[in-house]
């Protein structure tokens, strides 16, 4: 067999054991869960692009307490400048900065809408309505975005702790788990009613 046929055998042998071992699984998965991460990032920034036009209208249509105004305008500089790129998925402490970051921002958006009850002009204001639709459908969307990250990053750590995906991870790639997006941990308190 002439060199040239020997070589093409070894490399079609070598994509061949590649794609039996999870090397290629392996990649795709990672480049999903890369993916999902970018669209939920993508929800967030939107949020963060809403809120300037919220506290606009809030400002200019009510006499409003500058407490809660300054902690949403705040809350949502210091959301925007926490920074998590793909490669740092992996780092809980950086995971945790930043969804603590974006945690601030949901709470103070919460209490501005909850706070704004008490002012019927604004309320029956037809752009305040619109963006309050816009925040609330933003919210859902990054809703739906962080449970499609989760599910991308289940399938990316499963594959690559199952055999023999495992091998080729610590011996080739060695990618390390990524982060799953947890809920606030204000969000697991009982919610309290009051009349």
């Amino acid at each position: 067999m002439k060199p040239i046929a020997l070589r093409l055998v070894a490399f079609f042998l070598f994509i061949g054991t590649l794609s039996g071992c999870g090397y290629n699984s392996i990649q795709q998965n990672d480049e999903a869960v890369n993916r999902a991460w970018g669209d939920l990032e993508s929800q967030l920034q939107r949020r963060a692009d809403l809120v300037p036009n919220l506290v606009a209208t809030v400002k200019g249509a009510a006499d409003f307490e500058k407490g809660t105004l300054t902690a949403v305008i705040e809350a949502r500089a210091k959301a925007t400048s926490v920074q998590l790129t793909p490669e740092m998925l992996s780092d809980p402490e950086a995971m945790n900065k930043f969804q603590s970051a974006q945690g601030q921002l949901s709470s103070s958006l919460s209490r501005l809408l909850v706070a704004v009850e008490r002012y019927p002009d604004l309320k029956a204001n037809q752009n305040f309505r619109d963006l309050q639709n816009q925040l609330e459908g933003t919210e859902n969307r990054i809703t739906v975005a962080r449970q499609r990250y989760n599910a991308a990053v289940e399938t990316f750590n499963f594959s690559i702790r199952q055999f023999p995906n495992s091998m080729t991870n610590s011996l080739v790639l060695k990618l390390k788990a990524k982060e799953y997006f947890k809920a606030d941990a204000a969000s697991r308190a009982v919610p309290e009613v009051k009349f």
